[in-house]
């Protein structure tokens, strides 16, 4: 997985109203930018607008989506409109990619101009993005690629993110704040670590935002993962993460951990979370 800076990540497309959060390989430290936060949050307000108006649909797009998230696979979405020369040129690459992962990774193509495909067109609201557009979609859902306009078979096949990125990407792209708890039956002072960990998420201004996703640093799967955030995967203590929208670690913490900290942590980034508000009054949701 490489790094944000090298420009895999794309942070969001804005295309005639189109936001959407990819967020492969985000985690540098820094604290996000404002108009990557409103996108991480678009994401959100996009899926729960349809999960509350949309009926279930038939079409082969979210059908795909099911299909593959129950064999535990990714899938590649061809969205395309015009059936042009670049639309034809496009799909052969995306084919021939996606035919070299098949037994990681379903593959479907979505005419965006088909009532029937509805369904997938707004639940990530492409339907006035630049043609053709693969997104990458992880088992749980995450966005772990997105390649408006052109791209390569590299880079549709560099698409893939470890199950730990993964876990922290879905929840991030639903505009949620993360705590990563990097330890394992090696590690010390894992109780006390989870003790903050556990009191932040308690507190009722964080409950609805906050996942808390645990990462083995042994797991050589996430080896990249840890690199990209500075963790010791041989770390003898605890680490603990804490990452924002749409991608930043803000913060990481060796051994015992406190709400205190990670609230301070908010404050001083300035990125309290979904709709929040840093200040004398407190940090948290509004």
């Amino acid at each position: 997985m490489k790094k944000m800076t090298t420009g895999v990540a794309i942070a969001a497309v804005f295309a005639a109203g189109l936001s959407i959060v990819f967020a492969k390989g985000v985690f540098t430290g820094s604290p996000a930018s404002a108009d990557a936060k409103e996108a991480a949050t678009s994401v959100a307000d996009v899926t729960e607008t349809s999960r509350k108006t949309t009926p279930e649909f038939r079409d082969a797009g979210l059908a795909a989506m099911k299909k593959a998230a129950a064999g535990d696979k990714y899938l590649f979405v061809f969205f395309w409109k015009d059936e042009d020369s670049s639309t034809t040129a496009l799909r052969k690459v995306f084919e021939t990619a996606t035919q070299k992962v098949a037994e990681r990774a379903d593959a479907v193509s979505v005419n965006v101009s088909d009532r029937g495909e509805s369904g997938i067109v707004k639940k990530f609201g492409v339907d006035r993005a630049p043609m053709p557009l693969v997104l990458a979609i992880a088992p749980n859902g995450a966005i772990t690629g997105g390649f408006p306009g052109d791209f390569t078979e590299a880079k549709l096949l560099d698409a893939f993110a470890s199950p730990g990125l993964a876990k922290c990407m879905k929840p991030l792209q639903e505009g949620k704040l993360v705590l990563l708890c990097v330890q394992n039956d090696k590690t010390t002072l894992n109780a006390e670590a989870l003790e903050g960990v556990q009191s932040f998420k308690a507190d009722e201004r964080f409950a609805n935002v906050t996942e808390i996703v645990m990462l083995d640093p042994s797991d050589s799967a996430e080896s990249s993962f840890l690199g990209d955030l500075k963790i010791d995967p041989k770390t003898a203590k605890a680490v603990t993460a804490l990452l924002v929208p749409p991608g930043s670690a803000i913060a990481e913490f060796e051994g015992e951990t406190s709400k205190e900290q990670f609230l301070a942590a908010l404050q001083s980034a300035g990125s309290c979370g979904p709709g929040g508000a840093c200040g004398p009054g407190g940090c948290g949701p509004k």
